[in-house]
């Protein structure tokens, strides 16, 4: 039996809100990419292809600190540094990918993305407890 799976590409980001990041795969992704020491390691045909798929991941999980950070008050310093990574993965993501230092700088951001995820949840719950508790 044979699997077959899909990349898709999908820059304005309307399948984000029905698929959740697959984190596990992004990570390994990065991993991979980062190991990656010279333009040599990756035919140059599939530069282009592997910057799209680093794109689509860093997106999906660009649209998940949004929302995230959409839920915190306008005067939240978290919710601050969330519009910063935000802008940045914009600006990236607008460049064509198509150097390895490129596809190593969007991994990197795949990884700031997710780092700002986690800040973003783990701050999440305490919020919620706090006013809950006020009356």
């Amino acid at each position: 039996m044979t699997s077959a799976h899909h990349v898709l590409y999908d820059p304005q980001g309307r399948l984000t809100a029905e698929l959740p990041p697959d984190r596990e795969v992004h990570e390994q992704v990065v991993r991979t990419v980062l190991a990656w020491s010279s333009p040599l390691d990756v035919p140059a045909d599939d530069m282009a292809a592997i910057g799209h798929l680093l794109a689509g991941a860093a997106r999906v999980v660009a649209d998940e600190v949004c929302r995230c950070a959409a839920r915190l008050p306008e005067d939240d310093g978290r919710r601050l540094f969330a519009e910063l990574i935000l802008q940045e993965a914009d600006g990236r993501l607008s460049r064509p990918c198509t150097s390895l230092n490129r596809v190593h700088n969007r991994a990197r951001l795949i990884r700031a993305l997710y780092e700002r995820l986690d800040r973003l949840h783990s701050a999440a719950p305490a919020d919620d407890a706090a006013a809950a508790a006020s009356p």
